[in-house]
C-alpha cells in the first residue's frame, strides 16, 4: 500500500527536477550563446528570427520576434510576461544589430487579436492548440 503513494511522489519529484534542470540549462548556457550570437553576427539566420529583449532591471532574452513598421511582436513561452501585463513597461530590443527603446505590453484580453499576430510569428504552430496552451503576445511600441 505504501508503494501506490510513494512512486507518484518520485515521478513529481523527479519532474520538477527536469523541469528545473532544463531551465537552468537554457539560461546558463543556451541563452548566453544566442546572445552573443546575435551581437557578434547581426546578420546571420538566427538575427532574422530572435532579438535581445532588455528588461526594466538589466535582464536579456534572447526571444522569436515580429517587427512590423513601429511595433515588434513576441510570444512569451515563459513566465516573463508577467513583467510586461501592466503595460507601458520601459524595454529595450536590440534586432539585427540595431538598439530601440520602447513600451511594452501583454495582450492578456484580446484572444482574436493575439491569434492573427501569431498567425505571422508563428506559422508553424498547430490550428488546433486552444489558446489556453499557446504564448501570451507581447506588443512592444518602439519610440520613434
Amino acid at each position: 500500500m505504501k508503494w501506490i503513494l510513494i512512486v507518484p511522489a518520485i515521478i513529481a519529484v523527479v519532474l520538477v527536477v527536469l523541469l528545473l534542470g532544463a531551465r537552468a540549462y537554457y539560461a546558463f548556457s543556451v541563452n548566453p550563446k544566442v546572445t552573443q550570437e546575435l551581437r557578434d553576427s547581426p546578420d546571420s539566420e538566427r538575427a532574422n528570427l530572435v532579438m535581445l529583449l532588455t528588461f526594466p532591471d538589466g535582464r536579456e532574452l534572447p526571444v522569436n520576434y515580429l517587427r512590423e513598421g513601429d511595433q515588434v511582436f513576441a510570444g512569451a513561452d515563459g513566465r516573463w510576461w508577467r513583467a510586461f501585463r501592466d503595460g507601458d513597461v520601459p524595454v529595450e530590443v536590440f534586432i539585427q544589430g540595431e538598439a530601440f527603446t520602447g513600451r511594452a505590453r501583454t495582450v492578456m484580453d484580446d484572444p482574436a487579436y493575439t491569434r492573427e499576430v501569431f498567425e505571422r510569428l508563428r506559422p508553424n504552430v498547430p490550428k488546433w492548440l486552444p489558446d489556453w496552451l499557446n504564448a501570451y503576445l507581447i506588443v512592444i511600441d518602439l519610440d520613434v
